[in-house]
């Protein structure tokens, strides 16, 4: 790509600026936590004392019925959770029609944050002058960087030619302060009404501003949730991720966004509304899932977010396992910290009731469906071992492994994938979920525990292209 002499390079200097949450009152918090505790306490000695004269005393038989009961309640929520989000994601694929919106263009800046990126941040930018989409700009933001990233970055800078004439791109240089830091300087650059917001590794597809941005049209839309896509496959650990994206983070999403309320605006893309940005005070450093926080913030204040299928991030998953669990390690942390930021919300269903269903169901996706798989596997290996249930074990392998054929079908047949995909399905849950679940479990005992972190910042290959 050639620089256009229309206009100077220019370096900007931005600090981290970020705004603060206001102060809490901590000693009225712990009045009213101790007053909970104390009334929870007190029902639940009266609950004891009215039953305990009634039950026989037995370990084994008490062990017995406690498994059973928990076997079928883990099964019956299995079951319900996948038809759920199976029927919804049909009710809005059914739904779905691509209508381009004439004469509706509206200028678009598209934010790049990048630490360290300089083996994929010219083919991000290259990808973004391929964008079938007339107006727009795009500003890298540089946070700091120790490697050679600001160099590479700037021989990007200026009028570059895109696919409908020049696009302007810009360089901002900050002190490092991290992704969300990075982000919110982007979008104090802009003057446009629309940000677009992205990973320094991601690739769009050529249609992922124009798909996304129709929706707009509609006032009560505040963000359009992008569909991301694992560009680095043929591989054990990414087709397995490609799997995962395509059947359980995009089939969420579709039977979410039948609803308007998707949980997660994903990092790698997400077209959002300047005006709901604004209004939920920016992206916050304070948690480690910035886009989980922003997410929530906005539904907290109103705004309807949709899923747009056809707006596609191309990202880098970790080929390595280790590069994995530090990565879903963080992810698990983080949505924990954007949960108990927004706690109010998650025991007041007066506040805005959407918001409390998205907590509760991503308290359950994090904490407590990851504590029953571990379970389940544990008591069938267990009993398999030490009663030679082998049968049994067999077909709770075989009834998890026939559920998730039949959805990876589905969504690759919704989504126009690799059906070479399909077959990863008969090892997805007995392996990949499980191991990611311990991932879970132990993410969570850390954040209770309240072991420090770091952000872990993944290792890029950089030679993977769309």
């Amino acid at each position: 790509m050639k620089t256009d002499q229309k206009t100077k390079k220019s370096t900007l200097i931005l600090d981290n600026y970020e705004p603060l949450p206001a102060a809490e009152n901590i000693e009225s918090k712990l009045i009213k936590r101790i007053l909970v505790s104390g009334i929870i306490s007190l029902v639940l000695i009266l609950i004891i004392a009215y039953t305990l004269p009634n039950t026989v005393l037995s370990f084994e038989s008490l062990l017995e019925y406690a498994v059973i009961v928990a076997l079928v309640i883990f099964l019956f929520v299995l079951l319900v959770r996948y038809f759920a989000i199976l029927v919804l994601a049909y009710l809005y694929i059914n739904q779905y029609t691509f209508k381009a919106v004439n004469g509706y263009y509206p200028f678009v800046s598209i934010i790049v944050p990048v630490y360290n990126e300089e083996k994929v941040v010219a083919d991000s930018v290259g990808s973004l002058l391929k964008l079938n989409y007339s107006n727009y700009e795009i500003i890298i933001v540089n946070d700091g960087s120790k490697d050679k990233t600001k160099e590479v970055a700037e021989k990007l800078v200026g009028y570059q030619k895109g696919k409908y004439g020049d696009v302007k791109v810009s360089l901002i240089n900050k002190p490092n302060g991290g992704k969300s830091r990075a982000l919110n300087a982007g979008i104090r650059y802009s003057n446009a009404e629309f940000v677009l917001c992205m990973d320094g590794d991601s690739q769009l597809s050529p249609d992922s501003i124009r798909v996304a941005v129709r929706h707009f049209v509609n006032p009560e839309i505040g963000a359009v949730a992008g569909n991301v896509k694992v560009l680095n496959r043929k591989k054990f650990l990414t087709d397995l991720q490609a799997l995962e994206y395509i059947e359980g983070l995009n089939m969420a999403r579709s039977a979410q966004s039948y609803v308007r309320m998707v949980n997660i605006i994903p990092g790698p893309i997400g077209l959002f509304r300047r005006k709901a940005i604004e209004e939920a005070g920016f992206y916050s450093s304070d948690t480690f899932a910035e886009d989980a926080d922003l997410t929530l913030k906005i539904l907290a204040n109103g705004w309807k977010i949709y899923y747009e299928p056809n707006s596609i991030s191309w990202t880098e998953a970790p080929a390595k396992l280790q590069q994995l669990l530090k990565q879903r390690y963080r992810w698990t942390r983080g949505i924990l910290q954007s949960i108990r930021k927004h706690k109010n919300l998650l025991v007041n269903p007066t506040i805005n009731f959407g918001d409390t269903f998205i907590l509760w169901t991503m308290f359950y996706e994090v904490l407590i469906w990851p504590t029953m798989n571990i379970a389940a596997n544990l008591f069938f290996i267990t009993a398999a071992l030490a009663f030679g249930f082998t049968q049994l074990l067999f077909f709770w392998w075989a009834g998890l492994a026939l559920l998730d054929l039949v959805t990876a079908l589905y969504c690759v047949a919704v989504e126009k994938e690799e059906f070479r995909l399909v077959g990863y399905a008969i090892i997805y849950r007995m392996f990949f979920i499980l191991v990611i679940d311990i991932c879970k479990a132990m993410s969570t005992i850390e954040e209770f525990v309240g072991i420090k972190m770091t952000w872990g910042k993944l290792q890029r290959v950089g030679t993977a292209k769309v």
